[in-house]
């Protein structure tokens, strides 16, 4: 008598059902990882191009409206990628009717972040360090005030008065630069003007006398020992680096030397309207041009400005800051280039 050895059994399912219920999970598995990737890229920055544009959301405007809207706009990527990033972290009672200035370099939590933001009777209003004027224009926007009413308030005509508008020359019609960054309290009644107003004050508060014997005894005029300290501003983070730089690039002036710096380039690119870039040869290129550029970059710190007024006393004609935020500095063209190799790779390739 031969015994029969029966084969396992699947609960019931012939095997080949097995096989397809697996294959259809695998596939499952395979779609939601593709969906993920899909949505996460989706909440990505359109492109690096960092000019700003107005998007208003209306009263009563429905999470799919304003998706639609942004996508419309290239504002963001997806309608559906920010619609489910909405819903994911609850926040569809969140987003506030106004107008707001958004940007493609912004990713969508950003944007997220600047509609829900909401509006209260009295907050701070800040004007940060390193800032362009552009992107204090949109701070402000996102602070509440009207396009209109910022606008107004970013023109030096009305400040004449102001001791920091003396150092303006007469040809620049920005305040780019010369706005000091500080926290300004804003109730209902408050307009853009009175924020800028303050600001401006607080800068010839900083301007002191002494800063600007400082300036003068670099050779420089008490604006551009601003032009400088904002360049300072945008290419290091370390005081004790900043004082470093700010000799280099004087050292540099006065050798007659190209200040070869790439914030000051990359800034002509996005004051043009371009994605930021060393390629865009523009009056702030200090890669093909001679001197400082016409106006400041940015807002500065009191450390940037106190560099530049009192660089340090060290024999650096080069200095590369690295992915991991270390500035090298170097005497020779050779050990310069060496350290870029080096240490520069993300950053030195933006």
């Amino acid at each position: 008598m031969v015994a029969y050895k029966s084969g396992p059994k699947y609960f019931g399912l012939p095997k080949r059902v097995w096989w397809l219920l697996g294959g259809l999970l695998g596939l499952a598995i395979i779609g939601i990882f593709i969906s993920r990737s899909i949505y996460y890229r989706d909440l990505e920055p359109v492109s690096n191009n960092q000019k700003t544009q107005i998007f208003t959301v209306e009263k009563g405007s429905s999470t799919k409206e304003i998706a639609v809207g942004l996508e419309e706009d290239h504002l963001i990527r997806s309608a559906w990628a920010f619609q489910l990033y909405i819903h994911s972290k609850e926040l569809g009672n969140q987003l506030q009717a106004g107008t707001y200035a958004l940007s493609p370099s912004q990713s969508t939590p950003e944007i997220v972040k600047t509609l829900s933001g909401g509006k209260v009777a009295t907050r701070l209003v800040t004007i940060l360090p390193g800032r362009r004027i552009d992107q204090v224009r949109a701070d402000l926007i996102n602070a509440g005030f009207a396009p209109a009413d910022v606008d107004q308030a970013l023109d030096p005509a009305q400040y004449k008065d102001l001791p920091a508008l003396a150092y303006k020359p007469a040809d620049v019609t920005t305040l780019e630069g010369l706005l000091w960054p500080d926290s300004f309290q804003k109730d209902s009644t408050t307009s853009a003007s009175f924020i800028v107003r303050e600001s401006l004050v607080e800068m010839g508060q900083h301007l002191t006398p002494d800063v600007q014997a400082a300036f003068a005894a670099e050779g420089l005029t008490t604006y551009q020992g601003l032009i400088l300290a904002s360049i300072i501003t945008q290419e290091v983070d370390k005081p004790e680096d900043q004082t470093q730089a700010a000799q280099v690039f004087l050292t540099r002036l006065k050798n007659g030397m190209m200040l070869g710096s790439d914030v000051t380039t990359r800034y002509g690119a996005i004051a043009a309207g371009y994605a930021p870039s060393l390629a865009y040869d523009s009056i702030y290129n200090t890669h093909t041009h001679l001197g400082l550029p016409p106006t400041p970059i940015s807002t500065v710190t009191a450390n940037t400005l106190a560099a530049a007024a009192h660089p340090a006393s060290t024999n650096w004609l080069y200095f590369v800051t690295g992915d991991d935020g270390t500035t090298h500095f170097s005497s020779t063209l050779q050990d310069h280039e060496a350290l870029t190799a080096k240490y520069c790779h993300k950053l030195c390739n933006q």
